[in-house]
């Protein structure tokens, strides 16, 4: 089964607790503490593997949950940290949030799996708490708290599988796509003299003196596939990753008698009006089933509308070159006329746009990121919100991370936090954001009352919402 398109639930591993704990040996007094750090929690990662070519596994597999970490031990032993989950997907995979409740998915891409290798984290397992050892100060000699694991990250995603390849055979149903894919490669598309014979995208390898490439077979499209008619949408997606389109036409007319000149003109406007830059790409005319009688007035009709694109392309210039320079080839898929030349005009355009894009590759400067700093920077900032008169909610990674690893049955882990939020400056912007006295301060899950005149730092009494 050739599945394209699924929305699955991933959640990361729950981080480990940190452990409190202290030395117990014998004739060594006030041994001190030894709790150990729990362990992170594995991430869901969702990977292209170039060994699978469908999304089968998630179709009715929704959930998926990495290991979490385990807690720490006394004696400085640390928890082990949960194994990530990996999910394995086709390359070409385009991976976005999905929004459960509305059924709805965001624009914006996580990851773009075009490469054999690429990954992507899509569900970071939660930190793991840190024992006691690490709350050791002059002041504070035997701390008698340590950090909770933090819960890990979960929602829903949509992996959309796109097919990876060179060049992509179009057309209208019953064209001849799937013969011509069958003599220029070993795929082995299912062929019959009716309409919609292809029902999912098929893809070979095209092996040729000079160049090898990969062309696409895509089911056949009616007018209106940019408005979703016949599937359109979901077979139009996969022409967006190919660098040449290929328009095969059936110079019989068909089952039907349909003008060959005018099934041309529909799926070019088709594509152009799903997506406007197929306008700008590379493309190559078919004109197909030749060997049939009567198709030399066909044949003469379309190289003139071929011939008409291809000086429109060129800015009316004829003896101007234009990247998408289309071009007609006369083949048939039964008896093999002109298949040879189809397969070298492929790819040799393909070629050149290999060449063309390494060297603007090359050409991009490269920087020094300094990524993982700015990263920090981020989990680090925060900002207060105004809810209401009297009521304020501070938002920022860290600080919310803080409130979450509390332990909110140890008082003197309670303390330790009211001492961390005015540290890292949480009192001093709510100062400024106009908080009084009584007023209600909310992060994550937690209220507190906010209360400027006591000297103490603690100046936060914890209670639940």
């Amino acid at each position: 089964m050739f599945i394209d398109k699924v929305h699955i639930h991933v959640k990361g591993g729950d981080g480990g607790a940190g452990c409190m704990s202290f030395r117990r040996e014998a004739h060594v007094p006030k041994g001190g503490p030894d709790g150990g750090d729990g362990g992170h929690g594995g991430n869901v990662v969702v990977k292209a593997d170039a060994g699978v070519s469908s999304l089968i596994d998630y179709r009715f597999k929704h959930h998926f949950k990495a290991q979490r970490g385990t807690h720490g031990k006394g004696s400085k032993m640390h928890g082990a940290r949960g194994e990530d989950l990996i999910l394995r997907v086709p390359v070409g995979t385009v991976v976005r949030e999905y929004y459960e409740e509305t059924k709805e998915v965001s624009d914006e891409i996580l990851a773009d799996l075009v490469c054999d290798g690429d990954a992507v984290v899509v569900a970071q397992g939660g930190y793991g708490g840190r024992g006691n050892t690490h709350f050791v100060t002059p002041t504070r000699r035997a701390p008698a708290f340590a950090e909770l694991g933090e819960p890990a990250h979960e929602g829903w995603i949509e992996l959309e599988m796109k097919l990876m390849a060179d060049a992509a055979l179009v057309g209208v149903p019953s064209a001849g796509k799937s013969s011509i894919i069958s003599r220029v490669s070993a795929a082995k598309p299912k062929i019959a003299d009716y309409p919609f014979t292809t029902l999912v995208p098929n893809l070979g390898v095209v092996r040729t003196d000079d160049y090898d490439y990969v062309i696409a077979d895509v089911p056949g499209l009616i007018e209106g596939a940019s408005q979703g008619k016949g599937l359109g949408h979901e077979f139009l997606r996969h022409v967006e990753r190919t660098a040449i389109i290929v328009h095969v036409v059936d110079m019989s007319g068909g089952f039907e008698g349909r003008d060959p000149v005018e099934d041309y003109r529909i799926i070019k406007r088709e594509l152009e009006l799903y997506d406007p830059e197929f306008a700008k790409r590379p493309c190559v005319v078919v004109a197909n089933k030749v060997d049939c009688p009567g198709v030399e007035d066909a044949i003469e009709r379309l190289a003139q509308e071929v011939r008409k694109d291809s000086l429109e392309a060129a800015g009316g210039d004829e003896f101007a070159e234009s990247p998408i320079d289309p071009k007609l080839y006369l083949t048939s898929a039964v008896t093999g006329q002109g298949i040879k030349q189809l397969e070298a005009a492929v790819g040799a355009k393909v070629h050149a746009l290999r060449e063309a894009a390494r060297d603007a590759e090359a050409a991009q400067p490269h920087y020094d990121h300094v990524w993982e700093r700015r990263r920090q920077e981020r989990e680090k900032a925060f900002k207060v919100v105004r809810l209401s008169e009297d009521v304020f909610r501070v938002v920022g990674t860290q600080v919310e991370r803080m409130v979450v690893q509390c332990d909110w049955e140890n008082e003197e882990a309670i303390a330790f936090l009211q001492h961390r939020l005015k540290r890292i400056g949480v009192d001093a912007a709510l100062e400024a954001a106009g908080a009084c006295d009584g007023d209600e301060i909310r992060i994550v899950g937690r209220s507190f009352e906010y209360d400027s005149s006591r000297q103490r730092e603690d100046i936060y009494s914890g209670l639940d919402i």
